[in-house]
C-alpha cells in the first residue's frame, strides 16, 4: 500500500506544480528536495531522540546544499537530491536508529523521491523545464558624454 500511495502522491503533487504552472518557477523542485529531507528530522523530534537529530541534522543539511545549488547551477542536481534521498530512504533503517520513524516511512518515502525525481529528469530531459537558469540580461551603463 505504501508503494502506490507514494507514487500516486508523487505523481499528484508533480503534476499539480506542472498545471498550476507552479514548476515554472526554479525553487518548486529544489523546495520539494528540502521537504522531503525534513521529515527524518521531524520524526527524531517525535521520537524524542537528540541523537537521532543530531544525525538527521547532518543528512538533512547535506541534501539542503544539494538542492540549492541545484536551484543556483543546474537543476539536474536537483533530480540528484530528490531521487538520492530515495537511496537514503533505503539504508536509512541501516545507519540511523530514529525510533520516531513510522515503518511504513521508508518504503512510502523512497516510492515517492524516485518518482518525483524521474518527473522532474523527465521534464528536463524533454526541455519542458529548463536546466540552467537563463543568463541575466545585462544593459550597458549610459553615461553622459565627458566633455
Amino acid at each position: 500500500m505504501e508503494y502506490i500511495v507514494g507514487i500516486s502522491l508523487a505523481l499528484g503533487v508533480a503534476v499539480f506544480g506542472t498545471l498550476s504552472r507552479f514548476d515554472r518557477d526554479r525553487a518548486f523542485y529544489p523546495t520539494m528536495a528540502i521537504v522531503i529531507a525534513s521529515y527524518y528530522e521531524l520524526f527524531s523530534v517525535m521520537g524524542g531522540s537528540p541523537h537521532a537529530l543530531g544525525l538527521e541534522s547532518v543528512a538533512f543539511l547535506g541534501f539542503v546544499a544539494m538542492a540549492v545549488f541545484g536551484y543556483k547551477t543546474n537543476l539536474w542536481m536537483a533530480v540528484l537530491a530528490i531521487a538520492g534521498h530515495g537511496v537514503f530512504d533505503i539504508v536509512h533503517p541501516h545507519i540511523v536508529s530514529n525510533p520516531g520513524v513510522p515503518a511504513w516511512w521508508p518504503m512510502f518515502c523512497m516510492t515517492y523521491d524516485v518518482t518525483a525525481g524521474l518527473y522532474l529528469a523527465y521534464l528536463l530531459a524533454s526541455s519542458k523545464v529548463q536546466a540552467r537558469q537563463p543568463a541575466q540580461q545585462t544593459f550597458p551603463v549610459l553615461t553622459p558624454d565627458a566633455p
